[in-house]
Order: C-alpha cells, then sequence, then structure tokens
C-alpha cells in the first residue's frame, strides 16, 4: 500500500497493521492465539472486563527493569572516570505509592516538585533524606514542611526561596542542603513548552545571578549549597545538548570552588523515548556514557574534581510501561481534497480523550494505536483516534495505519502512557478519570483507583442542600 497523501511524511504504512513495534511496546507486550493483546501476561480484552475503559495498564516489571538498567547505566560511566552517579526518579512523570515504592526498590532516589507529590512519597516510605525537592513557587508552609520532614535536598529557584528558606531554617534551628537552579542557555531539540534551560523562561537563575545567589547561600548559617542543577529539557534524543550545557555549566561551577567544595552536580533528566517507529531513541548506556564523558572531560581539562553526578529521569523509567485501553464507539470516513485528489481519513472515535492524555493537545505529541481485542483481517487505513470530549483538538493519536475493517466495539490500545498522561488528566466534560492497574506475572492490581460520577458530584457543594430553588419551583 502507498502513504495516504493525508499521512505526514514519517509515517509509512507498516506490511502488518496488527504488529507491535519493538521499543514502543512493554517488552513483554505479544499477540496470544486468538490475537488479543496481551501485556505482561494479562489479556486487553480480560482487563478491559474487569476494569472498564479507558484504562491505563502498567507493566511493573518494565518499569523496574528500566530504573534498575538507568542506575546501573549511569553508576558504571561514572565509576569509568573515577566518579559516582545518583539517579532520582522524576515523580513528575507519574508518581504513585506504589511506583515510589518500585523506585527505591531499583535503588533510586525520588524528585518532587510539590507539596501533594511529597506527601505521596512520605507516605509511601520513600526516606526523606533521599528526595529532591523542586518547583518555580514553593509556598512558606511547603517549604517549612520539607525542611521539618528532612528532605534531602531543595533545590532553590529564586532569591526569594534562598531568603524564605533562611527564615525557616533560622525559626527552627535546621540545617538544610540545597542546590542552585541555572539556566545554561542551551535550548532543547524538542517543543518550546519542553526546553527548559533557554534564558527566558520561569525556571532557575541565569547563569551569571547564579553566582550572587551561590554567595548569598553561603552567607547563611542554616543553608549548606551542595552544587548546581540545570534541567535543559524533555524527549531529548542524543547527547549533544547536554554535552553543550555541560561544559557551560562545569564553567560556573569551577569559578564557585574557590569558595569552598562543591559535592554535586545534577544535569537533570529529559531522556528521549520512542512513542512511534519513527523515533530512534538512544539506548540509556550510550547517553550515560556520552553525558558522563563530557563532564568528566570539562573538569580534567580545567584540572578540578568530578563531582557526585545526579540525574532526574522519568519518562524514560515509566513511560513505555504504559499502555492505555479505550473502546472504539464510532467510525467516521471523512474525504479531503489534495493536491492528488481525493485522500481518506477514518476518524475512529474512543471512550476517553484528552481528560486521561492531554500531551496531543498541549505539545503536538505523537503516539501509535493498535487494536487490542483481536487482529484486523483488512490493509492499513489512514486514521485519526479522537476523544470523545466536546473539544476540536481531542486527538489521541493524529495520524497512524490501522487494518481498514476496525469496527465499534473494537478496544484500540495506545502504548507509552505510562508518564505525563495520568498526572495531567483532569474532569474536563465531567468525565472521571481512570484506573491505574499494574500487571505482573498474569496478574493485575488497582494501584490508582478510578473515580465515579458520584465521586465527581461529591465535590459540588451546590448539591449539599439538594435542588436549588429554581428546581424545587412549579
Amino acid at each position: 500500500m502507498s502513504s495516504s497523501a493525508l499521512a505526514p511524511a514519517w509515517l509509512t504504512p507498516p506490511a502488518d497493521p496488527n504488529d507491535l513495534a519493538p521499543g514502543v511496546w512493554p517488552a513483554s507486550a505479544v499477540r496470544d492465539a486468538t490475537g488479543a493483546l496481551v501485556v505482561a501476561g494479562a489479556s486487553a480484552p480480560a482487563l478491559a472486563r474487569e476494569f472498564g475503559t479507558p484504562l491505563v495498564v502498567i507493566d511493573e516489571d518494565e518499569a523496574r527493569t528500566r530504573a534498575a538498567r538507568t542506575r546501573t547505566a549511569f553508576d558504571a560511566a561514572a565509576a569509568r572516570r573515577g566518579g559516582s552517579a545518583r539517579v532520582y526518579y522524576a515523580g513528575k512523570a507519574f508518581l504513585s505509592a506504589e511506583i515510589a515504592r518500585w523506585m527505591v526498590a531499583a535503588g533510586l532516589h525520588v524528585d518532587v516538585c510539590s507539596s501533594g507529590e511529597l506527601a505521596v512519597a512520605l507516605a509511601a516510605g520513600v526516606p526523606a533524606a533521599s528526595i529532591g525537592y523542586h518547583g518555580n513557587n514553593k509556598r512558606m508552609w511547603e517549604l517549612e514542611r520539607a525542611v521539618t520532614a528532612g528532605v534531602g535536598t531543595i533545590i532553590v529557584d529564586s532569591a526569594i526561596e534562598i531568603e524564605r528558606l533562611a527564615a525557616i531554617t533560622e525559626r527552627l534551628d535546621a540545617d538544610q542542603t540545597v542546590l542552585v537552579r541555572v539556566n545554561s542557555g542551551v535550548h532543547a531539540e524538542t517543543h518550546h513548552f519542553l526546553a527548559t534551560a533557554h534564558e527566558d523562561q520561569k525556571f532557575g537563575f541565569t547563569l551569571a545571578a547564579a553566582e550572587e545567589a551561590v554567595a548569598r547561600i553561603r552567607e547563611l548559617p542554616h543553608l549548606a549549597f551542595a552544587g548546581l542543577h540545570c534541567h535543559i529539557g524533555s524527549q531529548i534524543f542524543g547527547v549533544a545538548g547536554f554535552r553543550e550545557s555541560a561544559s557551560r555549566v562545569v564553567e560556573l561551577h569551577e569559578r564557585l570552588l574557590a569558595g569552598g567544595d562543591i559535592p554535586v552536580l545534577n544535569l537533570g533528566g529529559g531522556f528521549g523515548i520512542a512513542y512511534t517507529r519513527a523515533d530512534d531513541p538512544s539506548p540509556i548506556e550510550e547517553l550515560a556514557d556520552g553525558i558522563v564523558d563530557a563532564v568528566a572531560d570539562e573538569c580534567a581539562a580545567r584540572g578540578i574534581p568530578l563531582p557526585t553526578l545526579a540525574f532526574e529521569p522519568g519518562r524514560s523509567v515509566i513511560g513505555t510501561a504504559g499502555v492505555t485501553l479505550y473502546e472504539v464507539g464510532t467510525i467516521k470516513p471523512v474525504h479531503v481534497a489534495t493536491d492528488d485528489g481525493d485522500a481518506e481519513r477514518l476518524y475512529v472515535s474512543v471512550d476517553g480523550g484528552m481528560s486521561d492524555n492531554a500531551r496531543p493537545a498541549l505539545y503536538e505529541a505523537q503516539y501509535s494505536a493498535r487494536i487490542a481485542s483481536r487482529e484486523g483481517v483488512d490493509g492499513p487505513a489512514l486514521v485519526r483516534v479522537v476523544g470523545m470530549h466536546c473539544e476540536s483538538g481531542d486527538v489521541v493519536v493524529d495520524h497512524e495505519y490501522l487494518p481498514g475493517d476496525v469496527t465499534p466495539g473494537d478496544l484500540l490500545a495506545v502504548p507509552v502512557t505510562g508518564a505525563y498522561t495520568v498526572p495531567l488528566a483532569s474532569n474536563y466534560n465531567h468525565v472521571p478519570r481512570p484506573p491505574v492497574v499494574a500487571v505482573r506475572a498474569g496478574s493485575a492490581r488497582v494501584i490508582v483507583r478510578g473515580e465515579t460520577i458520584d465521586d465527581l458530584l461529591a465535590r459540588d457543594a451546590g448539591l449539599d442542600s439538594g435542588p436549588t430553588a429554581e428546581e424545587g419551583e412549579g
């Protein structure tokens, strides 16, 4: 089959529209004898019958394995250069009590960026000393909560925050270790909302302003400056951006050494993963070697010791472990006039959408999809998978080829939904957020309960005293 005139250049018709592209799906994903999708030994149709749809499915072993592999990769890369590494799981990608425990079991620390994430991590049993706390607007009570809990590292983001911490630690007579977040000026090759190291944005200090911030911290008796933090963005392939950022940050690190030892340099995360078969991310071992070598070479050239290197992967640990199941509701062929004549795209509507995955609407993120309840028998047809919300931008998968016989009642599976889907979920159109189940060795258990209509109504204070006066009249 030739490519549709409506398809982007990167998307080509697959030889088999039922295939499961390696690297996009969890390693455990296969089709059983009936053609149904199976993840970690659990059948998609059986999961849908038990838990309903939409349903977020997390392959527990995939997440655990990726976490352990990431830690091993950075430990080995740092040891090869005579140093050490520390890996934090970026909880903003997806944090629940169970996931936090998986990360700790794999030897990772945990990174949080709100009082809610901190509460979940602590309630899950994550040692406070192994938590890093981010955020550009931490309120006084949030900072006090972190200091009181014994959070290991607070990443300060502004001069105001430094003074807030100084006042809190003075009053509590408590010491607090901090990192200073800096903008290296390196733009990640990604959506501009995901690029977080350029100067004109809300996070951190410029390289010039950081020196003054560090000087102020070193004046304060209860704050301990441990190092710099820099995060250049998300969904980044390759090491070029990290290498350039490292050169700038290490230059600042060297200047700051005149004021005392600096034990840590945190280079953030943002390591990319494959959302479609066209994506070709670097293996984590290759990234670890390249980034560590970049920093080690810069330090060696300056004759300064290599600090402990810290990293904060989230998406690359949990993203590929997630698969979301939907039920197809309607199919609508749409004919579009193009320069090459009439072209057709099938609009496939499912029972979820931007309320459970906002990334396509926010970032024009691309995803893949496959029929999960059976194998299709027709050849590939260009489809756009859309949600059920009253919003034209409610797209789940913008461009994909599915079997042309996709039909109402089919289960549809969208892979790589483990990161930044559940955390960004909403109740748009008063749609309850879906449950999350972990699957392992053929068994499934709920790790985040789904919402019901009753849950939504319970939050509406206008319903506390019965119908309104207008409803009661007549």
